[in-house]
């Protein structure tokens, strides 16, 4: 029979301590489907819009007004080297607006709309758990309910979510005319 080493036997004595201290391996955790959108403050309403329907947020540019549109559109804007139509969307909706310090621009560019938005405040990217989404928000808001589906709960307040591309694509939008 064989001589076993003593360095083997020592191998085989941390082999067992390591097994008989080792923890367990992690549990699986079922991980909650999320759903991303941008937030924003619009007339005290706070809303979500999907990501891929803002192409950038800017700080309200200096514009350049235009005779003859209706009072929701502020005017043009060059933004590197682009015009940019700037519209105020709580305008838009007949609504008073108060001139803030928190008014930022979101851009939209939909198929041939390219076209800044001012909204109140930005809020930042929203992750919200799939399962708290809401069909009934009609209550929460009064804004034309074709640009609004559902909403999303998160901290006991819900999020409306608000489709650009659908505003996008509404006719009395596209007629800037007075």
């Amino acid at each position: 029979m064989a001589k076993v080493s003593t360095a083997f036997l020592q191998l085989v004595d941390y082999a067992q301590r390591s097994e008989k201290n080792a923890a367990g391996l992690p549990q699986e955790l079922v991980a909650k489907q999320m759903w991303s959108g941008v937030g924003f403050e619009l007339g005290g309403v706070r809303f979500v819009a999907p990501m891929g329907e803002i192409s950038e947020i800017l700080g309200v540019p200096q514009y350049t007004q235009v005779p003859g549109v209706q009072t929701w559109v502020k005017g043009v804007a060059n933004v590197r080297g682009r015009l940019l139509p700037v519209l105020d969307l709580l305008s838009f909706f007949k609504k008073t607006v108060k001139q803030i310090k928190t008014r930022r621009l979101l851009v939209v560019d939909h198929g041939e709309v390219y076209s800044g938005l001012i909204v109140d405040e930005v809020l930042g990217m929203q992750h919200f758990a799939t399962d708290s989404y809401t069909e009934d928000v009609t209550e929460l808001v009064d804004v034309e309910l074709p640009y609004v589906s559902g909403g999303y709960e998160k901290n006991g307040e819900t999020w409306i979510v608000f489709s650009f591309f659908r505003l996008a694509n509404d006719p009395q939008f596209m007629n800037v005319a007075s």
